[in-house]
């Protein structure tokens, strides 16, 4: 049996870091885990190969040679996904087609015949099954929140390594909090299922061993969604980090609710946690009480920031602008918190109503839904009728975004976070890419870009004041291009 995976082509999102790759010599920033796992699921005597859209072009020699398509994608992936599903049916290639895009739109997609909806675990042997006999049923549909110590180690061979940026690994999924914008509950559930300690070092081993050096992205929905297993996880590492002496470093999600716990933040830089991605949102206390984001409310949101900065964690930051109880300020108040807190990363998004969500339950029952979402929430559009005008909103958070990333604001946010930043855990080692970024970045942001000075300024203070700063602050720098180039095309 021969099985073509197929990950689509992405846009060019906040994430997507495409204005980066090139100075970093990589073409994508994370390869399709999803995929990877399910590969390593199939029977040994299938033939398998991956083409990620990502990495390079989808060849008809590949779908020719192809039995089957297994498909996945998220949202953001859509556009794609329907190329590639025209593709397979003009040549008459079957598509199985799974993943979050699918779990909550297949609807959309008339042009595909197969899916599987919800997670690979419970239903991959029925699929394998009905394939071997040829006759593949319409729809596989998970009937409940399988047990994720039954994963296996992604097939990490079907990809080439040095092609990304970051490797993907995933210890639980599922959040026990449930904000009404948000489909992780929908796809993964509000009890977090988390792997076994030692499974989750089995794949790192077993990238170590591949000849990964980089970092590392948990990609868990909610990194602490179960602490009590997060520190176990987090001691395993630490002792393996200690026999092994990996060179990758480790970023991931939590809740803000990571600022209230001391040991496991200690724990986390021990283990080699360099960064994690916080769902801030909003300065609005309105705000933040409209979309049930309790873990936010009653806290100072800076002071909790500035917490996970001391321990030695960079913050990275979402926000969300378009709640009905924002105010006409709404757009001052986010610039002016994101500035004074040092989230240097922070990714702005106007609210949108994804598929299934109690948000878009909410508006429907309104009647103000006008449209299904393109999943880039960095996309200047909004699918609902909003309380504040559509187009201030619109406007707003463009000059939001351009002001948020002009050189300027942005090298200024980088000396707010450095200042409270105290680096600790083990070091990075220096990669090639990273040198010869690091190199490029003297001329095209030191010599050729507006901001010049904001980055000779940026270079030359913190090399002489704080060196063990030097490789962040560089870094830093490096990802403003291209978050500017986002901001600007918006």
């Amino acid at each position: 049996m021969n099985i073509l995976l197929v990950y689509p082509r992405g846009p060019d999102t906040f994430w997507s870091f495409k204005h980066v790759l090139k100075l970093i010599s990589k073409k994508a920033a994370f390869p399709p885990l999803g995929l990877l796992t399910v590969a390593a699921m199939l029977p040994r005597d299938w033939c398998l190969k991956l083409a990620d859209l990502n990495v390079a072009p989808l060849e008809d020699s590949a779908l020719a040679w192809a039995d089957y398509v297994f498909l996945s994608g998220m949202i953001v992936h859509q556009d794609s996904a329907h190329e590639v599903a025209a593709r397979c049916a003009a040549l008459g290639k079957t598509v199985i087609a799974g993943g979050p895009l699918f779990t909550t739109g297949h609807e959309h997609f008339p042009e595909i015949r197969h899916f599987m909806l919800g997670e690979a675990e419970g239903l991959i042997d029925e699929l394998v099954k009905d394939l071997e006999r040829g006759a593949p049923r319409p729809v596989y549909r998970s009937a409940d929140w399988p047990d994720v110590r039954l994963a296996p180690v992604p097939l990490w061979d079907l990809i080439e390594l040095r092609d990304y940026v970051t490797m993907p690994v995933q210890f639980s999924r599922g959040c026990p909090f449930n904000c009404e914008f948000c489909d992780i509950v929908i796809m993964n559930g509000r009890v977090p299922r988390t792997k076994a300690p030692e499974q989750v070092v089995r794949e790192l081993e077993a990238l170590r061993l591949a000849g990964w050096r980089d970092m590392v992205f948990i990609v868990d929905d909610n990194f602490i969604g179960n602490r009590a297993r997060a520190r176990e996880l987090l001691r395993e590492l630490i002792a393996w980090r200690e026999r092994v002496k990996p060179k990758m470093g480790f970023l991931t999600e939590a809740s803000m609710n990571l600022a209230d716990d001391p040991v496991l933040c200690e724990l986390m830089v021990k283990a080699g946690f360099k960064k994690v991605f916080l769902g801030i949102e909003t300065p609005s206390a309105e705000g933040l009480e409209e979309c049930g984001k309790q873990q936010n409310r009653g806290r100072d949101l800076g002071d909790s920031v500035r917490v996970l900065q001391r321990a030695g964690l960079e913050v990275m930051g979402g926000f969300i602008v378009g709640f009905d109880s924002d105010p006409q300020d709404i757009f001052r108040r986010q610039f002016e918190f994101i500035q004074q807190s040092g989230v240097v990363t922070a990714m702005v998004g106007l609210l949108t109503a994804l598929p299934q969500t109690e948000l878009y339950r909410r508006l429907a029952r309104e009647g103000r839904i006008l449209a299904e979402t393109c999943g880039n929430n960095t996309d200047a559009a909004i699918n609902f009728i909003t309380r504040l005008d559509r187009e201030f909103l619109i406007s707003g958070y463009r000059d939001l975004m351009r002001e948020l990333y002009e050189p300027r604001n942005y090298y200024a946010r980088i000396r707010a976070f450095l200042r409270t930043y105290r680096p600790g855990g083990p070091s990075m080692r220096l990669s090639r890419p990273e040198v010869k970024a690091f190199l490029k970045s003297l001329w095209l942001l030191g010599v050729w870009h507006k901001g010049r000075l904001g980055y000779w300024g940026l270079f030359w203070s913190t090399l002489l004041a704080s060196p063990k700063k030097f490789h962040t602050a560089m870094e830093l720098s490096i990802m403003g291009h291209h978050f500017r180039r986002v901001a600007s095309g918006l």
